[in-house]
């Protein structure tokens, strides 16, 4: 019950923090929305689908997840900054629970990446995307799995690096090649043999492979389940480890 409140507190005061300058939630969708607009009509010729409906099956859902992957990666910036502030020094004087600390701040990274996937979705919708609304919300699922082990993630290498000018680099390199080998862009079908190879070795292929499965309604591919179970696991090993880091960073 403790870890519950605590974490309802610290979930409060930022979103409070977040409702206070709202511009970063439509910041964070722009680019994608540039995808969707200037760079998804072409993909009709280049993936030989038959209407442009069915491109935009294909390409909504790796929008979604590089929106969950790289939103959360990014967020411990704003760690550095507060502790550069003194606020998570702050913290060792009070009662609250140290994986509370984490997890108020991801809870609030999930629910600003779902608010952006709503977005995108609603203007998707437009170019007559249709999804079941149950399978929406299972690939809305596994965009909140992606987006808390992201955020934890970026939140205890953070808490490690302590520098900005470390963490930009870091952060980039490692969200380079997840990009490329996780076919968001364009399926990795397409790709050579030796490719699709390694790219199964990531865990966010298999997301990406899921969440286009639930888009086309085809709720039996094994990738959907499979793809949840990775990332469920991924999140739960990521929270534990950011929250070890907070353990040692607030005693």
């Amino acid at each position: 019950m403790k870890l519950a409140r605590d974490t309802w507190l610290i979930f409060q005061r930022q979103i409070q923090l977040l409702l206070r300058n709202p511009v970063w939630v439509f910041v964070g969708v722009f680019q994608p929305v540039m995808y969707l607009l200037l760079f998804a009509p072409l993909l009709k010729p280049a993936l030989n689908a038959p209407t442009q409906a069915a491109a935009y099956k294909i390409f909504v859902p790796g929008l979604l997840v590089l929106l969950a992957i790289f939103g959360g990666l990014f967020q411990g910036f704003g760690l550095i900054a507060e502790l550069r502030a003194g606020v998570i020094e702050r913290s060792r004087v009070t009662p609250v629970s140290r994986l509370a600390l984490l997890l108020g701040r991801s809870l609030r990274d999930v629910i600003s990446l779902i608010a952006q996937a709503v977005i995108i979705t609603l203007l998707a919708l437009l170019f007559d995307l249709r999804v079941f609304i149950g399978y929406l919300l299972l690939a809305y699922l596994m965009l909140a799995l992606i987006a808390l082990m992201t955020s934890a993630v970026s939140y205890g290498v953070a808490l490690k690096v302590k520098s900005e000018d470390a963490l930009a680099p870091l952060m980039n390199t490692v969200a380079q090649p997840v990009l490329l080998l996780s076919g968001i862009l364009l399926p990795l079908t397409f790709a050579p043999g030796w490719l699709q190879g390694v790219a199964k070795w990531n865990p966010f292929s298999w997301a990406v492979d899921g969440t286009r499965a639930l888009f086309a309604g085809d709720l039996s591919n094994d990738r959907v389940w499979q793809g949840l179970s990775i990332i469920a696991v991924l999140a739960v090993a990521g929270v534990v480890w950011a929250a070890r880091q907070f353990a040692r960073s607030v005693r």
